[in-house]
């Protein structure tokens, strides 16, 4: 498989629209099988390799991509001279929570995010990611690494 290195614009992402379950099926249930035990680092690198797709330029990018995508709702909690805490909401997070699904993690969000956090800070960045079934979120925990 070759590397595809093609820029996503804009418009590309504002031209697609999709609802229902399938999104979920598919990256709950068939990519996990798939991938096996490795669909969790798999994952995580493709967020990285689609966010160098996208080249984000501001936090208020990030965010409306997350949005764009229907991720959810991703907010910037705290900045910490070496960390920033981030908490991603949406209704379908917390009925993912609630849905009996095999299992359910945020790693190609977590993945997106640091490598966007390290195209817009110039720095290495790793992220890890919780989920929080308390109040339905997820948090983010994108570490500078250098």
């Amino acid at each position: 498989m070759g590397k595809n290195r093609q820029i996503i614009d804009r418009t590309t992402i504002d031209g697609l629209h999709t609802s229902g379950a399938g999104y979920d099926i598919l990256r709950y249930i068939c990519l996990p099988d798939l991938l096996g035990k490795e669909a969790s680092p798999i994952l995580y690198i493709m967020g990285k390799n689609l966010a160098r797709k996208m080249q984000l330029s501001s936090v208020e990018e990030v965010i409306d991509f997350f949005d764009k995508l229907g991720w959810g709702h991703l907010q910037l909690i705290k900045e910490k001279r070496r960390e920033m805490i981030w908490e991603l909401t949406a209704e379908h997070v917390q009925l993912r929570h609630q849905a009996n699904l095999p299992q359910v993690e945020y790693r190609l969000e977590a993945g997106f995010l640091a490598e966007a956090m390290q195209q817009i800070k110039g720095v290495p960045c790793e992220g890890l990611e919780e989920a929080k079934s308390k109040n339905s979120s997820v948090q983010f925990n994108i570490v500078y690494t250098k």
